[in-house]
């Protein structure tokens, strides 16, 4: 990388931290079965493990708390999220809520996701203005995915326009707490937790025991 490249890679991550631009990430994992049979009962399984939200907060070491409720705010624990339901996201070590409704559900054939954005917390829980409750704006999304291709099963998370929330009404009293998050917290735990995740979803860990 020549120095014009990394003065203006150093520039983007400046605006980024400010709220200025956005960014896009995805992070994948894979596995392949020995036929189409095991492949195909690979996928039912991580369909399961996809949409059972509640669960991701049981793996393995260092991990955030996810919990799914309802469009009414309540705790659920359906196995199939449905749209206008909410995710709260507790980070590791901190008692700060994230919130994220879910826009998109899709099950198809060989394919099986979910999409969600930054959100407010559920009006039956909050008496206050409406503020994203989310260190990303809401114009952030990520999908969570699980694909078959042939016998390979793989999984994704796919993180879009994702903006620091800590600019105007919509980040509220945490634009700072927002930064702090995004910066420290966040920024070095998310190549962590959805490494975690799409292993689990495609029985990696399963594979190495």
């Amino acid at each position: 990388m020549g120095i014009k490249d990394l003065f203006n890679k150093t520039k983007k991550e400046v605006k980024v931290l400010q709220g200025e631009e956005t960014k896009d990430k995805v992070f994948t994992n894979e596995q392949e079965f020995p036929d189409q049979a095991s492949a195909r009962a690979a996928f039912e399984r991580a369909k399961k493990k996809l949409f059972d939200v509640n669960l991701w907060s049981d793996l393995e070491g260092i991990n955030s708390t996810f919990e799914l409720f309802d469009n009414r705010g309540r705790r659920t624990t359906e196995p199939v999220p449905q749209v206008g339901y909410f995710i709260r996201i507790i980070l590791p070590g901190t008692t700060i809520e994230n919130w994220v409704n879910i826009s998109d559900v899709k099950e198809q054939e060989d394919l099986a996701e979910f999409t969600v954005h930054p959100s407010e917390k559920p009006a039956t829980l909050t008496d206050e203005d409406e503020v994203v409750e989310h260190f990303f704006t809401d114009e952030a999304s990520s999908t969570f995915r699980v694909l078959l291709e042939g016998n390979t099963l793989k999984a994704f998370e796919i993180g879009k326009n994702e903006r620091i929330n800590n600019h105007g009404q919509e980040a509220g009293h945490r634009k700072v707490l927002n930064t702090m998050i995004a910066e420290g917290g966040w920024a070095g735990f998310q190549d962590l937790q959805w490494e975690k995740l799409t292993r689990y979803l495609v029985h990696l860990e399963e594979a190495e025991h």
